[in-house]
């Protein structure tokens, strides 16, 4: 078996990007994933800039006389504000009353705040050795004309479209949303608003990957359930692969009698590339490539599907929609165990916890009591998963890995 990290490696080395390309207007591009390069079409400020409200000062007149205070007394010729610049000449002596955001004279250097000033009419007296730049934003200083800001691949957060807001990036060119089906299989399995009858179960593994896939701005064309029968299995994934760009499936992947999504995916043209990794739960995922297209075959219990789609599912998935760079890594942290002994395994263990704070150090990892990976509460309450490599024993107070759980 392999381990969950060559897995995902393999997985991402057979995957290329769609290269689809839409654009959208400004206000929707959060967590779109940027397809091309952006260069900055202005200075970032435009202008030299206040950053406090106060005075705009010649620095030099601060080293004239000063009161028994320590002041040192300038005449006020005007103001300046945001979008109303001040725009006579300030001659030495001078100064003018500036709000944070507005232009600084040309023949101002800095900025005494208003805090260390005491105005009477047009005498202003300030208190502060003021230095050349103090208090002002230079043109430029943020983004220069021509300069890149962000390059393709990114995946927008809403900060970022502030800075394409400066920029004048509007519409937003973007990779288009790669489409998903999510269906699960077994004959036990009826739907959420039906009564189970005798030997039958609610499905939600379907529910609970495809609203993650629309956390992840992926557009799911289709969620359903399929019996144990190959005629109707290999119907259902041909529909399912011709509507859309890659294809999750939950359950008969194992080495039963009735495991036949393995063998139906082959007849629907998809090369098998892995069957089984080394994790717990769920070693026994089945990935391969229809065409171009990405199938997982992910166990039915709700905790290795889950573990399954955060793993290898979300990454791969990213890829295939234009991600570049650590949004392809899985991003572990570092927690305390407050569990008792846990028996080392042949496989990396994933243990639902949640998490407390700890002033003094890092998040405690507190255990759910669980019964296995079929126990959705178990899941519905976990916020991480504690990650115990293969071979390793663990005792309580111990550091250990942690993956979060999406919300």
């Amino acid at each position: 078996m392999l381990t969950p990290a060559l897995a995902l490696a393999q997985i991402l080395e057979h995957i290329q990007p769609l290269g689809e390309v839409e654009e959208v207007p400004l206000v929707h591009a959060a967590g779109r994933v940027l397809a091309r390069s952006l260069d900055s079409d202005v200075d970032v400020p435009p202008f030299r800039k206040a950053m406090m409200d106060g005075f705009a000062v010649r620095s030099e007149d601060a080293a004239g006389p000063r009161t028994a205070r320590g002041e040192f007394d300038l005449v006020c010729v005007g103001e300046s504000r945001a979008g109303a610049a001040f725009s006579g000449s300030v001659a030495p002596g001078q100064c003018v009353e500036i709000y944070t955001g507005a232009p600084v004279p040309d023949d101002c250097d800095a900025v005494v705040v208003v805090e260390k000033s005491r105005r009477s009419a047009n005498r202003v007296s300030l208190l502060d050795h003021p230095r050349a730049g103090q208090h002002v934003a230079q043109r430029g200083e943020i983004l220069a004309l021509g300069a890149p800001v962000f390059g393709p691949g990114r995946r927008l957060s809403p900060a970022d479209l502030g800075v394409l807001a400066a920029i004048g990036a509007h519409p937003v060119p973007v990779f288009g949303r790669v489409r998903v089906a999510v269906l699960t299989t077994g004959d036990e399995l009826v739907p959420p608003w039906h009564r189970p009858g005798p030997d039958q179960i609610r499905e939600g593994n379907t529910l609970q990957l495809a609203s993650r896939c629309l956390q992840l701005e992926l557009e799911v064309t289709r969620v359903g359930i399929a019996p144990d029968d190959e005629d109707i299995l290999e119907s259902e994934f041909r529909a399912a692969l011709d509507e859309s760009h890659a294809l999750i499936t939950t359950g008969g992947v194992s080495m039963g009698k009735y495991d036949l999504v393995g063998k139906v995916l082959e007849k629907v043209g998809a090369r098998p590339i892995l069957h089984k990794v080394a994790v717990k739960p769920g070693k026994p995922i089945w990935f391969g490539m229809a065409g171009s297209k990405p199938v997982f075959g992910l166990p039915g219990n709700p905790v290795s599907a889950l573990l399954g789609m955060e793993l290898f599912v979300r990454p791969a998935l990213a890829k295939l929609g234009g991600v570049r760079g650590a949004e392809l890594e899985e991003a572990l942290h570092t927690g305390r165990w407050s569990g008792g002994a846990v028996a080392a395994d042949e496989r990396q263990q994933n243990l639902p916890c949640r998490l407390e704070r700890d002033p003094a150090g890092p998040p405690r990892l507190c255990p759910l009591p669980w019964r296995g990976s079929a126990d959705v509460v178990a899941v519905a309450e976990a916020e991480a998963l504690a990650v115990v490599p293969p071979g390793v024993s663990l005792a309580g107070g111990e550091l250990l890995a942690f993956r979060p759980l999406a919300r």
